[in-house]
């Protein structure tokens, strides 16, 4: 499972989202909306799209191999 840092209308977001289910179709990605949350506002508000996965984050820019190497590792 990812969890992918977003917010309603990040474009960028949805690449993010395309790329992980290039990789991996069947990934399981929760989003989570940054809005909600001054604390995560905080920490991920200039950053997004950002992945989280086993306590590894991945932040925005990134691309296939990058994606591909965030999900092996």
């Amino acid at each position: 499972m990812v969890v992918l840092y977003t917010t309603v209308g990040c474009h960028l977001c949805d690449q993010a989202r395309e790329l992980l289910l290039m990789v991996n179709p069947s990934l399981e990605i929760t989003a989570v909306d940054v809005a909600e949350d001054d604390a995560l506002i905080a920490r991920y508000g200039e950053r997004i799209p950002v992945l989280s996965r086993e306590g590894k984050e991945l932040a925005w820019p990134f691309g296939l191999l990058e994606v591909q190497a965030f999900l092996q590792g």
